[in-house]
């Protein structure tokens, strides 16, 4: 028997090649070093913040989106707030038209002087009514305030007169007191005070603007009247053709300040 019959008697016994015993040996190890999966201590330290960060973002999120005044709005609400906004950039506009004609007519006017004059008169009595020193009269709404329970507080009146004032009231008086650019409340609920002076129960505006304008900004979704109703006050809103504003301010002469033209 010769050395060439020795690799047929093998294939004839079926025993596998001497290299298939390291093939499979490799694949094993390699199965062995990826299942089960190893995690070290840093991986799942960092694994958890990463889910506590996300699981808080998704709070803060959440907490937001719920705390909107807007989000519970019907459809008609969400389109008078838009109309208002619409209607405040509008004044803007014709404010800005107003000043761009009165310029013009300066300019093209026979008699400056007298155009100048007339303007003059014009603002002062703008002025007046805007400082209180005049009495004013014209389209307008009141707004009655009944505080049964004393709860409403003097910010609940300041943000029912800066709405107001936001909305385009042009001139506003408050129990007999005239509202100016620098009135203040003060005090508790029940013993309120307006600038100093001491005001009861029912609060009555009586507001001179745009009564389309000014009723729909105090029932805004969240605004004025529903925070005053919250406290178990009762608001009663009124629009008139004609609202007399006539509690007046004295005419104060600054101290110090002079015109520049003297």
């Amino acid at each position: 028997m010769n050395d060439e019959e020795f690799p047929r008697d093998t294939e004839r016994t079926g025993e596998p090649p001497a290299g298939a015993p390291e093939e499979l040996t490799g694949r094993r190890r390699l199965i062995a070093a990826v299942w089960p999966p190893r995690v070290t201590r840093a991986q799942l330290i960092v694994a958890l913040l990463l889910f506590v960060l996300g699981l808080g973002l998704a709070i803060q999120v959440r907490s937001n989106s719920d705390n909107s005044a807007l989000r519970g709005a019907r459809q008609e609400d969400l389109v008078r707030i838009l109309d208002e906004l619409d209607d405040r950039t509008q004044r803007l506009e014709d404010e800005k038209q107003r000043l761009d004609d009165q310029r013009t007519e300066l300019e093209n006017s026979s008699d400056q002087a007298e155009e100048a004059r007339k303007q003059t008169v014009e603002k002062e009595r703008q002025l007046g009514i805007l400082a209180g020193t005049v009495a004013a009269h014209g389209p307008g709404i009141t707004l009655t305030i009944n505080d049964p329970g004393g709860a409403v507080e003097p910010d609940m009146l300041l943000d029912a007169l800066q709405e107001l004032r936001a909305a385009g009231a042009e001139a506003i008086e408050v129990n007999g007191v005239r509202v100016v650019a620098n009135t203040y409340f003060s005090g508790d609920g029940g013993a309120i005070k307006v600038d100093d002076r001491h005001i009861s129960a029912p609060y009555v505006f009586q507001v001179i603007g745009k009564p389309q304008d000014l009723e729909p900004a105090l029932n805004i979704p969240g605004g004025v009247v529903q925070t005053l109703e919250k406290e178990q006050a009762t608001v009663h809103v009124a629009q008139a053709d004609d609202i007399v504003v006539d509690a007046l301010r004295p005419a104060k002469r600054p101290d110090y300040a002079r015109s520049s033209s003297q």
